[in-house]
């Protein structure tokens, strides 16, 4: 059979990256996808490589619209566009620096995205020269914060499989994707929870780890269904809210690390840390890793 030839069309290489997020391990975090150079790219374009991807985010590093911003940053998920996200924040920044990008300020990286600026610091530099060590993204401010409404909180352990026993507390800490925080007794409860399908819901889920041996202070799930992603392996911009969340209620020490995607077979650490100097800035990070490197043709 012979195909019908269409118009001819140049196909257009940009350098890719995909790092793993979350874990000093290559394959025990969360990957993000990142395109360098995609100031060409259409917005139709992001969307349909992140849909190909299938990642639960793919990022375009483009030039800075802000003189304050080292790069700038968009984040797609396969359902769509988001205006921040931790992972791939952090991600992006390790590949960012990774192909040589220089900051204006040696110890900071200042992320322009849809969200406003992020300042970013470079915790450690101990890998080979290609990876950038852990890197830490300050919490971006809540859109949305404070109690939910009780009919939802309802809902949200309904759509996740548990019972009002199982919760502790219950707070909105959106920071753009609209997170829903739930506090639960203990980290088995999180471990426990069985989502629901077609939940339109993001909800986020952290309990405190009770024993000495356990792997981290606390656990933490995350599912955003309406996104294309049922559960997100390891989720900085989760963390980030739920840390403004309780560590300012006091239900959290200054200094904690948690866990996230042990359901998932991943061993996601994400180290949060409120600054000494400034409390009002909570300090999220990771360990970074390049897994991929080559040429993306589109």
């Amino acid at each position: 059979m012979t195909l019908p030839e269409g118009p001819a069309r140049a196909a257009v290489t940009h350098p890719f990256s995909q790092v793993n997020v979350f874990s000093a391990q290559p394959l025990a975090g969360n990957p993000v996808a990142v395109v360098h150079g995609a100031d060409g790219l259409t917005e139709e374009q992001m969307a349909a490589f992140a849909r190909w991807t299938n990642l639960s985010e793919t990022t375009f590093l483009l030039t800075p619209t802000d003189p304050a911003a080292d790069y700038r940053l968009r984040i797609f998920t396969p359902g769509g566009e988001l205006p921040f996200a931790g992972h791939p924040t952090l991600g992006s920044a390790h590949a960012w620096l990774a192909a040589g990008g220089r900051p204006a300020t040696e110890e900071r990286v200042v992320q322009e995205c849809a969200a406003g600026l992020i300042t970013l610091r470079r915790e450690q530099e101990d890998g080979p020269a290609h990876d950038a060590g852990r890197l830490a993204f300050a919490a971006p401010p809540l859109v949305r914060s404070g109690p939910v409404d009780p009919a939802d909180v309802h809902r949200a352990l309904t759509e996740v499989g548990l019972e009002p026993d199982d919760l502790v507390d219950a707070a909105w800490v959106d920071n753009g994707p609209g997170w829903m925080g739930l506090l639960l007794t203990d980290a088995d409860a999180v471990l426990r929870a069985a989502p629901q399908a077609g939940s339109a819901l993001k909800i986020g889920l952290m309990g405190p780890h009770l024993t000495a041996q356990a792997p981290a202070d606390v656990e933490v799930r995350a599912f955003v269904p309406g996104l294309g992603i049922p559960e997100d392996p390891v989720t900085g911009s989760l963390n980030a809210g739920l840390a403004q969340w309780l560590i300012g209620a006091g239900r959290l020490p200054a200094r904690y690390v948690a866990a996230q995607g042990t359901v998932l077979a991943r061993a996601g650490r994400v180290h949060v840390e409120q600054d000494a100097t400034d409390p009002e800035t909570i300090w999220v990070g990771g360990d970074c890793v390049t897994v991929l490197e080559g040429t993306v043709r589109m």
